[in-house]
């Protein structure tokens, strides 16, 4: 979803543009959250509590989801963020656009394979299905397939970006943190971090096969221009995300949001500093030390 307006933004407005669509996004996602019983209560936000340990909202909902799937709990399949990209992206500006691509993918249920849409598949449903979290919401249909959320199997996909783009930089922007210091000790932080885990382990699986294509190249194993060398970046903030409770997930409160948007900026200002006038010149993350 990121994704998705930051391209729309960026094609109709340059930088700003982008700037403009992601806070309309996650402006227009946080007010539909508002009066869920699964954010925070006034309480939490006067006080600048984003824990949601103590919801009775979101520990009756917890509850329910371990014991129902969202075919039973939510038999006519409401989703409020169908609407929200209804109001805030321009699919047919994506579609029609030559200067950007942008790939999203999403899991086959029945075959386990990746799907990667493209620009001209982009719709609300492929971007619904490229998040869609099965203990949340029920599986999407496209084209008679279905789909849950493509970091099952592709978290990112960076393949289509060596095989379909000339560049050779990667910038990887981590949302789930690489590595914890704190042993999980709650059934609830044992299974934020499986999945944490399991989101992170087809990232691995592709540095893996990069770094082993590097290799080749640097031993002269591969025939000249045979293969790609790709450069990779990593712009992360370990520090902060693992501070948080893993139920700040479900957190739209606006204020939570802005204070991730502000980290964010901190962490992409400070890499551009540290590592712009690398690109396309070498990698600025050992791939061995931090993938393998």
């Amino acid at each position: 979803m990121n994704a998705v307006a930051l391209a729309d933004g960026l094609i109709a407005g340059g930088r700003e543009g982008a700037r403009q669509a992601l806070a309309a996004f996650w402006r227009r996602v946080s007010d539909a959250a508002f009066l869920s019983p699964l954010q925070p209560t006034l309480l939490d936000r006067v006080t600048g509590d984003h824990s949601l340990e103590h919801s009775p909202g979101f520990l009756g909902f917890d509850l329910i989801t371990r014991l129902f799937s969202p075919y039973q709990f939510n038999p006519h399949n409401y989703n409020p963020l169908r609407a929200v990209l209804d109001e805030t992206i321009d699919f047919e500006r994506l579609h029609n656009s030559r200067a950007l691509k942008v790939f999203v993918s999403a899991t086959n249920v029945r075959t386990g394979k990746i799907r990667v849409f493209n620009n001209n598949e982009l719709s609300v449903d492929a971007v619904l299905a490229s998040a869609c979290v099965p203990y949340l919401f029920q599986a999407v249909e496209i084209d008679g397939d279905l789909y849950w959320d493509g970091g099952y199997m592709c978290n990112p996909a960076i393949f289509p970006v060596i095989y379909e783009c000339d560049s050779r930089d990667v910038v990887v922007v981590h949302v789930n943190p690489m590595y914890r210091v704190q042993e999980p000790r709650t059934a609830r932080e044992v299974l934020n971090r499986i999945n944490e885990i399991s989101f992170n382990s087809s990232l691995m699986r592709e540095m893996r096969a990069i770094a082993f294509v590097t290799r080749l190249i640097d031993e002269g194993q591969a025939g000249a221009g045979a293969l790609k060398r790709m450069l990779i970046h990593a712009i992360e903030a370990d520090g902060s995300l693992c501070g948080l409770s893993a139920l700040s997930k479900f957190n739209a409160d606006w204020q939570f949001l802005t204070a991730l948007r502000d980290a964010g900026r901190e962490r992409a200002g400070r890499w551009l500093a540290e590592s712009f006038d690398r690109l396309n010149v070498e990698s600025t993350v050992d791939i061995a030390a931090k993938y393998l």
